[in-house]
């Protein structure tokens, strides 16, 4: 489906070395030849970037996504801003399907909102506008001082679950936390299929070494205050055992989330799942990062099917585990460029989309 721009058209796609496929089908879904831009490093490893084309009174639309080279991802699209602001671009728009660092949003101990840091540093580049899909957590919009569409992959992967998983009506939505149970009973609603919940998965436990953070406080010596023992201390939490609430007897699972990335905690729901009676697993997500020895944990597990949108590249996880499948969600990020650049409404592109999404 090619969307034409009129031939005087002012618009310009430029990409970075992250993800070269997602580019090249978005500019001939937009029918517009990919701007000559040349994004290397040097022997001392610093980014370097050189626009062939003229920028001057441009709209700009940089197509950089987060991959496991993540930090030069972030300075190759830093870069690039900064050369089309400098060399007088109209506007510049970041399309990044999947923004790195999203899962550092909030504060842990003594680190820092790294994922503020990020947004700070693409809008002081030159980034009026940012594209991008299915944020970690949707507050992460409020960090950049520019506008945000986050845009949604629901419609893509509910369209695979219906055309591509036969029997889908006997399927069951899974969440694999308390904390994804809105975002399946989003995809249940909409498929008119009911929901289980996994509770008592072991979390990422966060290290306790001793740095002062627990030194308890010095006894108070005012005899005004009325507290025997200082402060109280918070009791520790008891994770109870991995159970499954809901019913997946003989039917087929389907877990939803926004990122696959370490499958060790899929992988144990699947085991679980499986023990309980469901025939066929399936999971989905909108970004497969699917890092270290992911495809074969997918391979040797009861999972029959990891279905993600190639807002990441995964070629090689794919050649190595013939359970992962991908499904293209190119036409959505050609059809918000279009409407930006026509100044036209993307409400269509949010249609139906409700907090749990």
């Amino acid at each position: 489906m090619a969307m034409d721009f009129p031939a005087s058209s002012d618009v310009m796609i430029i990409a970075g070395n992250s993800h070269p496929e997602l580019a090249n089908l978005v500019a001939s879904r937009l029918n517009v030849k990919a701007g000559d831009a040349s994004v290397y490093h040097k022997t001392n490893r610093e980014t370097m970037v050189e626009i062939g084309d003229s920028v001057r009174g441009k709209d700009i639309y940089i197509i950089q996504t987060g991959t496991k080279d993540v930090n030069n991802n972030i300075m190759e699209l830093l870069i690039m801003a900064y050369a089309c602001k400098t060399s007088s671009a109209r506007s510049i728009v970041g399309v990044i399907p999947y923004l790195p660092y999203s899962k550092q949003c909030k504060m842990r101990k003594r680190g820092c909102i790294v994922s503020k840091l990020l947004a700070q540093m693409m809008c002081k580049s030159g980034l009026s506008h940012v594209i991008t899909m299915d944020l970690h957590q949707k507050e992460i919009q409020g960090f950049f001082n520019c506008p945000v569409d986050n845009l949604r992959a629901s419609p893509f992967l509910l369209q695979y679950i219906q055309e591509c998983i036969p029997d889908y009506r006997n399927a069951v939505i899974v969440a694999r936390n308390p904390g994804s149970a809105k975002k399946a009973t989003s995809y249940a609603e909409r498929l008119r299929l009911g929901i289980a919940v996994i509770h008592g998965e072991q979390k990422e436990s966060e290290s306790d070494m001793v740095d002062g953070r627990y030194s308890p406080p010095t006894l108070p010596r005012s005899r005004t205050m009325d507290v025997s023992n200082g402060v109280p201390v918070h009791p520790a939490k008891e994770k109870p055992p991995i159970n499954v609430v809901g019913d997946v007897g003989g039917r087929i699972a389907i877990m939803v989330d926004d990122l696959v990335d370490d499958v060790a905690s899929f992988v144990a729901a699947a085991e679980v799942l499986k023990e309980r009676g469901a025939y066929k697993i399936y999971v989905m997500a909108t970004h497969g990062l699917l890092s270290s020895d992911a495809p074969r944990l997918i391979e040797d597990s009861p999972i029959d099917e990891v279905v993600v949108t190639n807002t990441i590249p995964h070629e090689l996880q794919k050649m190595q585990c013939h359970k992962i499948k991908t499904v293209d969600i190119s036409v959505m990020l050609s059809e918000a460029i279009r409407r930006i650049h026509n100044k036209e409404s993307m409400s269509y592109l949010f249609k139906n989309v409700t907090l749990e999404d």
